[in-house]
């Protein structure tokens, strides 16, 4: 049996300005929705390093730093881009529908 994706929505285009972060808890997940010029990518808000809130950290570019340890991923991909963080963090493709921002999961 295949499970159905399920269309999520998590936010606003509005509630993300350019180069911020916005927390998201809905349907069991806690997520971190990025607006990188008008761009939104969808990550894990937890880093995989610590207790850090992905969604509270220093956005450039596409490159979050963790406000923890100063670890660092890019938003695109959910590589890991400076230690001490080693495992990538989950991301989850983002569609922008009628203004919002929505995943499938």
């Amino acid at each position: 049996m295949s499970a159905i994706a399920k269309r999520i929505e998590l936010c606003s285009t509005d509630d993300v300005a350019p180069g911020t972060a916005l927390k998201v808890e809905t349907e069991g997940l806690t997520l971190a929705v990025f607006n990188v010029g008008g761009e939104f990518f969808v990550t894990d808000d937890l880093c995989t390093h610590g207790p850090g809130s992905l969604s509270e950290g220093y956005l450039e570019d596409d490159i979050i730093e963790c406000n923890f340890h100063n670890g660092q991923f890019n938003v695109r991909t959910g590589a890991v881009v400076a230690p001490p963080c080693m495992v990538p963090v989950k991301t989850y493709p983002a569609l922008v529908v009628g203004g919002k921002v929505t995943i499938e999961a």
